[in-house]
């Protein structure tokens, strides 16, 4: 029983917690290209939670396949005329339909409809997103502070600018701060990029440009990671600590707000390690994403939820990458065909599906190798 333990302890408290984060966000996703194709006239052959051999699943009356495969890491909408799982057409097969049959297939819909059913995935995954945030604040408020200064940390960023105890941030480059949060968040993704503060002093505002120092942190979990700094610190006192309550309208904008900043975040670093500014090693895969979940696990139920939120508006993002194979190949394909007048031929989609497949699995590998490196620490 002593060797069985630690496994039983790694699956209740990664595993388990991992794929029910995985396999809502991914049924959500799939489930909006579903709805949509349903809706735009596409017969469904085959909803499926996870690739690979079936575990088990059922046939409805529109003769769509459910079911659930045997590798958790994924899943997929095939549609009627779709060669494979990743919707790449079946020209032969599509043009030996008959009219009726061509109608309801998806590469025989009209361009808005194939496009509306592709990006609908994503979508979902962004409405998941702000339904679970926005139902978190309505029940639960939002814990704030105000942006006042309490401590200037010596040597920091912020005391060479010359900001004193008791200043009030007013805005950064510009935008409008109004909690200590909303500063740690802007600072925390512009390491070594310079930034002008208006403070609020003695009922006069100031303009201070400094720059965030970049370090590397360790939560509570000891995971890792670089910031941007500028060592200024707030207390109960002085951030006046409390919970807002919140109706379902602002809630709701909040939630808006919070999926947004995800974004915005997730796209900064892209541009960060394009430029050189970050580096690439915070790039995770399903290990990484597995064990942030027993982590989150182990504060609660609550933390999960909103893991699964974050992760959600992740995988949209990504499903959104203009790569072949993910949903953003097949906008582009279609915004192309826009511009032509018709779609690319056959042999065009074949090899950009296969660059697709291996630009794809270079991602997972770069990203399994990242986490591998964490681990071994």
């Amino acid at each position: 029983m002593d060797v069985i333990a630690p496994y039983l302890s790694f699956l209740t408290g990664y595993i388990i917690p991992f794929l029910i984060v995985l396999t809502i966000v991914v049924f959500v996703h799939e489930m909006g290209h579903y709805l949509v194709g349903r809706w735009c006239g596409i017969r469904v052959l085959t909803f499926s939670v996870g690739f690979g051999p079936e575990i088990f699943g059922f046939n409805d009356r529109h003769g769509t396949r459910w079911k659930l495969s045997a590798i958790p890491l994924g899943g997929y909408v095939k549609f009627f005329g779709d060669e494979n799982v990743a919707s790449a057409p079946d020209a032969r097969g599509v043009s030996a339909m008959s009219e009726e049959d061509r109608r309801r297939s998806f590469h025989g819909a009209s361009l808005w409809r194939r496009a509306a059913t592709v990006a609908a995935g994503p979508i979902a995954n962004f409405i998941l997103a702000i339904v679970i945030f926005a139902t978190v604040f309505t029940f639960n408020g939002r814990h704030i502070a105000d942006p006042v200064v309490a401590e200037v940390q010596p040597a920091s960023a912020a005391e060479a600018a010359g900001i004193q105890p008791g200043d009030v941030f007013v805005a950064i480059d510009g935008e409008a701060v109004e909690t200590f949060d909303d500063v740690r968040r802007y600072v925390s993704s512009r390491p070594e990029v310079e930034i002008t503060v208006t403070m609020l002093r003695g009922g006069e505002e100031m303009d201070f440009t400094l720059v965030p120092a970049r370090e590397e942190i360790e939560d509570n979990f000891g995971n890792r990671m670089e910031v941007g700094l500028i060592g200024v610190v707030t207390d109960t006192d002085a951030g006046n600590f409390r919970t807002v309550e919140m109706g379902p309208i602002e809630a709701t904008g909040q939630a808006v707000k919070e999926t947004t900043y995800i974004v915005t975040r997730t796209f900064g670093y892209i541009g960060n390690i394009i430029t050189g500014r970050e580096s690439a090693d915070q790039l995770g895969g399903p290990i990484r994403v597995a064990q942030v979940s027993g982590q989150m696990a182990t504060l609660g139920a609550l933390a999960l939820i909103q893991l699964t939120a974050v992760l959600s508006v992740s995988i949209g993002l990504l499903n959104l990458m203009p790569v072949p194979m993910l949903d953003g190949g097949h906008l582009v394909f279609y915004a192309i065909e826009v511009i032509r007048g018709r779609p690319l031929g056959d042999n065009a989609q074949e090899m950009a599906f296969r660059i697709g497949l291996a630009m794809v699995l270079m991602l997972m590998i770069f990203a399994t190798w990242n986490d591998v490196n964490m681990l071994l620490g």
